[in-house]
């Protein structure tokens, strides 16, 4: 076990006989460093004026106080930088998390200055730099270790040019920008490099060698290296709330008791469990219980009497068996059957979305868990998720179908819409008909979806974009069919044009509606969207710039749920929140 401290000063015997300890594993671990460079250490901390930087030194250590690795961190407030001189675990320690755990107290301590990002240097990659197989086999796992991350060399620059004819293995400058997305300007880069050269290496590096390297960034803004060792939607969960207020998360914690064990049926407990594993350890979210609700809420938008005949039917239905629909009523909708399982088909729209002892409960608790998101947009938060199960888009006034019993995206749109106008963005892959149904009469609640074309996706009989709304809804219904093979570009085409219809509604709040069936492989989906396209398209919705509420629809290929979740959710935050926090 150890644990991370940080340490600004020498202001205790304590702290003396760290740096010692530090600048022991300097000497053990970095062959080439001077026993000056060495001694700077505590002079690092001790005066920062003379080095224009402000110093920390981070320490992993034991409960007895035995070292386990450092990192040094170099902070210059006047450009709004961080510059990470050293990191390092003990010989010994080597491989056991030391290293990656005080890189996250690195970035999350960088990120809370309110900085442009964080720079540092590492040793080249390139067999053609580094003649030693050995130190190249080092150097390759240091650069794949931070491209976890998003960190990669900053190119077209003549920063790893020798000072000297004798110089060898000249290092790269990397720049991780902190899960913020915006990379510096030329002009940025121009003074953050002078400043390292100077202030770090102003012995060594002559005035001519500085200027022609600051001289030769040409990139406005500045370009980063391809990945090279990790696949993007392999990034690591990147650890941001310092700076902006983290989201609420609220899930449904009785979503498991509605668990059909039947072969084919993909909605199932697994896919929380899926997106949790990615998203917890994050740092973006802030969890809240959910509390209940009257049956009220649900009332405003589903018609009583289904919501009378789902609570009883399901009630009787016995533990872990399953009713489905296979009755219709073409002929006459008007007189239901008696039987309760016969008439299932009298409020359904399809033949595979079952009734059991436990949906309503669950579908109950779902409801709740977004009114209590919502409840605290209204107090004052920006940003919710709600993780919930089953689903609820599909649900319309008197129906239900597509897995979804409870229309908990309308029922949010609905609560929220005394309080201000309201928009619904819809991106699941399927057409969210259960919001067009509920407020296709209404101009106060514009509904958005962006969906399969009906012709090839369910619900196969809405989503049509000719379907507008009628009456004083007319107009305030959109709905963007999209053919059955697009990639994640084509999709934000689509996706810029909804955002610009909403932005013309001018609402006081936006409720999104998450499906991730949009992703490549998705069981129930034809489209080919990446880890990456849903940080884009969360990003592109965050700029928007109100609060906003996302709600869980769909979602199957259980193998990219979290990574998926994870980076839409980072891409909603920055998008949210870089504008205002991230300097120029």
């Amino acid at each position: 076990m150890f644990r991370i401290q940080r340490i600004y000063d020498q202001s205790s015997t304590q702290n003396n006989e760290i740096i010692l300890q530090v600048q022991t594993i300097l000497t053990t671990q970095f062959k080439g460093i001077s026993v000056e460079e060495i001694a700077k250490l505590s002079e690092h901390l001790r005066n920062p004026v003379k080095y224009r930087f402000r110093s920390v030194l981070f320490i992993a250590d034991d409960e007895k106080g035995h070292l386990k690795g450092f990192a040094l961190l170099h902070h210059a407030s006047d450009l709004r930088f961080c510059f990470l001189d050293y990191i390092s675990a003990t010989a010994e320690r080597t491989g056991r998390g030391i290293g990656g755990a005080l890189y996250d107290d690195v970035r999350d301590y960088t990120l809370s200055q309110k900085v442009i990002g964080l720079f540092f240097e590492c040793l080249p990659d390139n067999p053609d730099l580094c003649k030693d197989d050995k130190e190249l086999n080092q150097n390759i796992a240091r650069l794949r270790f931070y491209e976890r991350y998003g960190a990669r060399p900053i190119i077209n620059t003549a920063y790893e040019t020798p000072v000297s004819e004798q110089d060898t293995c000249p290092p790269h400058l990397v720049f991780d920008d902190l899960g913020m997305y915006r990379l510096p300007s030329k002009k940025q880069l121009r003074a953050i490099i002078r400043a390292i050269l100077e202030r770090k290496y102003g012995d060594l590096c002559p005035p001519e060698y500085i200027a022609k390297v600051e001289k030769s960034i040409v990139d406005d803004p500045i370009r980063l290296r391809s990945y090279r060792y990790i696949k993007t939607e392999k990034l690591a969960a990147k650890k941001i709330p310092s700076t902006g207020e983290k989201i609420l998360l609220v899930i449904n914690d009785r979503h498991d008791i509605h668990h059909v064990r039947e072969r084919g049926y993909v909605e199932s407990p697994v896919r929380i469990q899926s997106i949790l594993k990615d998203i917890e350890p994050s740092g973006l979210f802030e969890q809240k219980m959910p509390r209940r609700y009257g049956e009220k809420y649900i009332s405003a938008v589903h018609n009583p009497e289904y919501i009378r005949y789902l609570r009883k039917v399901c009630n009787n239905v016995p533990p872990k068996k399953s009713i489905y629909p296979y009755v219709f009523p073409i002929r006459n909708n008007a007189r239901p059957p008696v039987e309760l399982p016969v008439r299932a088909g009298y409020y359904c729209i399809d033949t595979f979305t079952p009734l059991n002892h436990n949906a309503y409960l669950a579908a109950r608790r779902a409801v709740d868990c977004a009114l209590t998101a919502a409840h605290a947009v209204l107090k004052g938060r920006t940003l919710a998720y709600v993780l919930v199960r089953p689903p609820g888009h599909h649900a319309e006034y008197q129906a239900f179908g597509g897995f979804c019993y409870f229309n908990s995206v309308a029922v949010t749109a609905n609560y929220l819409s005394k309080y201000g106008r309201i928009a619904i963005l819809d991106i699941d892959y399927h057409h969210g008909n259960g919001q067009q149904n509920i407020f296709y009469h209404r101009d106060d609640v514009l509904t958005v979806s962006i969906h399969g074309h009906p012709k090839f996706a369910y619900p196969y009989f809405s989503g049509f974009k000719d379907e507008t709304g009628k009456r004083d809804g007319k107009g305030f219904n959109v709905n963007y069919p999209l053919p059955e093979k697009i990639n994640g570009a084509q999709y934000r085409e689509t996706l810029s044009k909804a955002i610009r219809r909403i932005e013309r509604h001018k609402p006081s709040y936006l409720v999104v509606a998450l499906g991730l069936d949009t992703a490549k492989g998705d069981p129930t989906g034809t489209w080919f969207l990446q880890a990456r396209d849903f940080e884009q398209n969360g990003k592109m919705i965050g700029k928007i710039g109100i609060p906003t509420l996302v709600i869980q629809e769909g979602g199957y290929r259980v193998r990219s749920l979290g990574t998926n979740t994870y980076n839409f959710f980072s891409g909603l935050w920055s998008g949210f929140y870089q504008e205002a926090t991230l300097p120029q």
